[in-house]
């Protein structure tokens, strides 16, 4: 068996080619991995749309209802920042069914990842910055509240912080959230996660990976998690148009290969989203997501040996 993949082609809708938000980036990584040779289309899993009472766990019912019907006040769309389509909603609900499939997966197989997820801005009662339902939140409430697991924890490495997180699971202290992320950058105002590691700007491979190192090896032991939800985000790469961190191609594989071991060496299950990444090159940035998918294949192979 292969690493468990997670996609649909519904994550990437018709939507405005100037935009700043990459949407065509989810086909584009999807088309990489099958030229790559990573996975295929048949070995692929499809998610269903996450229902409305697994969104209302982390969201307001009302809110809910208001974005699925194209009818968000003007302020939550400037918030927002992506204009509304029905093919949207759409997309936006099957992606966050596609996490909670990609956590499911990793807690049968040990390791699954999405190509796509990771959308830590969103709040209870709105949206922010590009995100509209909190896929993290989400798979933390649904997967306690069913019994799937006793504990779960959150690293996030997207370079921004994840205050949505932060804030939908502040009450909830079965779910430890970690934030490792540019101090100097979105969102302004940021919330109080369980760790959050604040970051220079401009820091390069070897300093971040010492971070991510001993975050891990003190984090896993203390908590000793049921799953770890992994937040791969790419927007920490030298050529991201809103990171501020230094990392090359090799330091986000290190990155996502280091995590992933700690994990996967201590029998944690461990699923990875792919979170941020902006670049007008929109290939190169498809690339730059699929090292997530690249580094969970090594590490797959290598438990298999």
């Amino acid at each position: 068996m292969r690493l468990p993949l997670v996609y649909h082609p519904d994550y990437s809708p018709e939507f405005p080619a100037e935009h700043r938000f990459p949407m065509e980036k989810f086909r584009l990584l999807h088309d990489h991995l099958i030229d790559s040779g990573v996975v295929s289309d048949e070995e692929l899993h499809s998610p269903a749309l996450c229902p409305n009472e697994i969104l209302a766990l982390a969201h307001c019912p009302d809110y809910i209802e208001r974005y699925m019907s194209g009818e968000l006040p003007h302020a939550d769309q400037r918030r927002l920042g992506l204009p509304w389509s029905a093919a949207l909603a759409q997309r936006t609900v099957r992606a966050v069914g596609g996490s909670i499939l990609t956590a499911e997966l990793a807690l049968e197989h040990g390791l699954a990842c999405h190509l796509a997820g990771g959308t830590h801005h969103a709040h209870y009662d709105h949206p922010a910055g590009f995100c509209i339902f909190n896929d993290l939140a989400v798979i933390s409430r649904y997967l306690l509240a069913a019994g799937k697991v006793q504990r779960v924890l959150i690293f996030d490495c997207d370079v921004h912080q994840g205050d949505g997180t932060a804030r939908l699971l502040a009450d909830t202290p079965e779910a430890i959230t970690v934030s490792l992320h540019c101090e100097k950058n979105f969102p302004a105002r940021k919330a109080d996660s369980d760790w959050d590691i604040p970051l220079p700007m401009g820091m390069g491979d070897r300093d971040y990976l010492q971070v991510v190192d001993d975050a891990l090896n003190y984090l896993l032991p203390l908590y000793q998690p049921d799953l770890v939800l992994y937040d791969a985000g790419v927007d920490v790469h030298k050529d991201d148009a809103l990171g501020y961190l230094k990392l090359t191609d090799q330091g986000v594989a290190a990155r996502d290969k280091a995590v992933l071991q700690h994990c996967v060496g201590r029998n944690i299950p461990v699923m990875g989203v792919i979170g941020g990444g902006y670049d007008k090159d929109r290939k190169a940035l498809a690339a730059r997501h699929g090292i997530l998918h690249h580094s969970a294949t090594q590490v797959w192979a290598e438990r298999m040996v």
